[in-house]
């Protein structure tokens, strides 16, 4: 059987949540049958080159999107020169441009997948809400991370009707799970052996609601003198955090790491995890966090279906930082003593990429054999 290559439209392949969603399947499909050709924006930040190369895909770095018309002259090109069967794009309501230039390319099967959805308070969501309705046209499968994403990018019509297909967010749970040798190193590492270690990972934005979660820290340092915020990631929002955090007296119990790859050990480490965001798809980290055992905050903002098992927990943003810290601070020591990994319970909720991944793989073939016969 000829391996059958796939164009992934990636967009910004930059630390976080989508990257490690796509590499999950990738790791976990039969890439004797399947290929994934990655098609990134060439101010990416974080490609996996060498570890793409040794499974067998070819990345491929094109013009940024904010220059459309040379970003979807350059897809064209690929699309022409690699007579693909399926472009799967993972850019929300950014995906009608792929879309658009794969039924131009008469590429047979095209999918949009949501994988977020917006909030009042991003500027974001003024352009996302004008690309909305459009992302639909020219795709002929659609897919997201989870029902709220797909509600939301293609209608509650679409997705009653049981056209949206609902692939989860994925991570590997074992790979994830809680392993005390690396808490007690890493802690030891960090001199963090007698601290209260408050986690974050991800990208420093008003999505993420970054500064408020500084302040939300701040509030817990000023209940638990042994509190300190292990911050790892950078954004557009770093310099704004960094002032908040000498604007309230917190720069020494505050760890800022920057951005890393190797999050584990620190997954570890960490006490609970904060995740105050205006909006999320399905956060990956939330399920990472989760499997290590870590009690995971969310705002009510983010749906329930990031809520893996018994260690979720939600605020609402109107609540005040003291109000967070002291749900927090109660949380965290009355689970401290008790950590234990949940890996398996999150995976038996279905959010193993293995699994994930032998589904993903067969919906390829059932499409393309769909659309041959049609």
């Amino acid at each position: 059987m000829k391996t059958i290559k796939i164009a992934i439209i990636v967009g910004k392949m930059d630390s976080g949540g989508k990257k490690n969603l796509i590499m999950e399947y990738y790791r976990h499909i039969d890439r004797d049958k399947i290929q994934f050709d990655f098609i990134c924006d060439s101010d990416s930040q974080a490609i996996p080159f060498e570890e793409i190369e040794e499974l067998g895909g070819r990345v491929f770095q094109i013009t940024p999107y904010q220059h459309i018309l040379r970003n979807m002259a350059d897809m064209r090109r690929l699309f022409k020169e690699n007579d693909y069967p399926i472009v799967h794009a993972y850019n929300s309501t950014m995906n009608l441009f792929p879309m658009a230039i794969a039924k131009y390319c008469r590429i047979p099967v095209r999918i949009s997948e949501s994988l977020s959805m917006a909030h009042e308070g991003d500027w974001k969501t003024v352009l996302k809400k004008m690309l909305r309705p459009m992302s639909k046209w020219f795709a002929n499968y659609y897919m997201s991370c989870g029902d709220d994403c797909g509600c939301w990018q293609f209608g509650n019509k679409l997705f009653d009707e049981g056209k949206v297909d609902v692939f989860k967010t994925v991570i590997n749970t074992e790979f994830n799970a809680y392993n005390p040798e690396v808490r007690a190193k890493t802690r030891r590492q960090y001199g963090w052996e007698e601290k209260i270690v408050i986690g974050h990972i991800g990208r420093f934005t008003a999505q993420k609601n970054s500064v408020h979660m500084i302040e939300i820290f701040a509030a817990i340092a000023r209940k638990e003198p042994k509190a300190v915020l292990c911050l790892i990631g950078d954004g557009e929002l770093r310099v704004d955090m960094m002032k908040k955090i000498d604007e309230l007296g917190i720069r020494e119990q505050v760890a800022y790491l920057g951005r890393r790859e190797d999050i584990q050990q620190f997954y570890n480490a960490m006490d609970c995890f904060i995740l105050p965001s205006l909006y999320e798809g399905l956060p990956v980290v939330g399920l990472e966090a989760e499997s290590c055992g870590l009690p995971m905050f969310f705002s009510t903002e983010v749906t329930t279906e990031a809520n893996a098992c018994e260690l979720g927990h939600f605020i609402d943003l109107s609540e005040s930082a003291d109000v967070w810290a002291e749900k927090i601070l109660k949380v965290c020591k009355e689970r401290m003593a008790i950590r234990r990994s949940y890996a398996k319970e999150v995976a038996d909720a279905g959010f193993d990429s293995a699994s994930e991944a032998l589904r993903l793989q067969q919906y390829y073939f059932d499409a393309i054999e769909r659309e041959k016969n049609d």
